[in-house]
């Protein structure tokens, strides 16, 4: 059972969220559709109010796009 309050405040977070970071979701809909496949690296780079800087990589898997196909499928 889904609680409704539960998901308002998160649909209200993330309209927040939307709101200070507008270009994340339309930058993430482009990689989804066109740059994400077998093979495909994803590199992260954070850094913090410090200036320290935290650096990842991962490169993508089937199996990861499976992950990502069931996360859709959920939606």
């Amino acid at each position: 059972m889904m609680d409704f309050t539960a998901i308002m405040k998160f649909k209200g977070a993330w309209d927040t969220f939307t709101k200070n970071h507008p270009k994340f979701v339309p930058f993430m809909q482009a990689v989804g559709q066109d740059a994400i496949a077998d093979g495909t690296i994803i590199e992260v780079k954070v850094t913090s109010p410090e200036g320290k800087a935290y650096n990842t990589n991962m490169k993508i898997t089937q199996s990861d796009l499976d992950l990502f196909a069931q996360f859709k499928g959920m939606m």
